[in-house]
């Protein structure tokens, strides 16, 4: 409001401006995002050919899996929308803390049968009661939902398959930064067509 003629076309030049950087570096990410997902396929490929098919597919899954990257989205005062990635970090001390929980439970398991052996004496064997008790919570300490996603495919993956994983790792992060651009670039385009009807004020 206010506006000359000539401010108005400075304003609309500055925000063309704007626009095309911003469709500039969109193309650029694009490009790098296609990149990257053609890396990590190959890469895949690759170690599926010297692991096996069956060695690299979803027979290997974890049977409990929880997402190490969350994606956060908030419309900023210009009406665009900001994606964030927020990666959680693998803590290997938990590792540690899993592995040390087996035999404290059996050395737990083994107490509580002595106690338990004194009515079942007159019934069965002291060995009987241990191995019937002793499986069932060793197994339950094992699953990680935590676990880095390599070692569903063994401790010794090759690196065709670690760089798949890098590769997917950086096609998370640069499809934010993508999808943040693109609504930058939506919101621009907008701006910029309601100047152009609107005309100087």
């Amino acid at each position: 409001m206010g506006l000359s003629e000539k401010e108005e076309c400075v304003l609309l030049d500055q925000k063309l401006l704007v626009f095309m950087d911003q469709l500039e570096l969109l193309e650029e990410k694009r490009e790098r995002l296609n990149s990257l997902i053609e890396q990590g396929w190959f890469s895949m490929s690759k170690a599926r050919y010297s692991m096996g098919n069956k060695q690299v597919s979803a027979l290997q899954y974890g049977s409990e899996m929880e997402p190490l990257v969350r994606v956060h989205t908030r419309t900023l005062e210009s009406g665009e929308a900001e994606f964030q990635t927020k990666r959680r970090t693998l803590k290997s001390p938990q590792e540690r803390q899993v592995e040390d929980i087996g035999p404290k439970d059996k050395e737990g398991v083994r107490r509580r049968v002595k106690t338990q052996e004194v009515p079942e004496i007159d019934q069965s064997d002291n060995k009987h009661p241990l191995t019937e008790t002793e499986p069932a919570p060793s197994s339950k300490p094992e699953a990680n939902p935590q676990q880095d996603p390599l070692k569903w495919f063994g401790i010794l993956v090759p690196q065709t398959l670690k760089q798949a994983q890098a590769s997917f790792k950086q096609v998370v992060e640069l499809s934010a930064e993508v999808a943040t651009l693109q609504s930058a670039v939506l919101t621009t385009r907008q701006q910029l067509w309601t100047r152009r009807t609107d005309g100087p004020g």
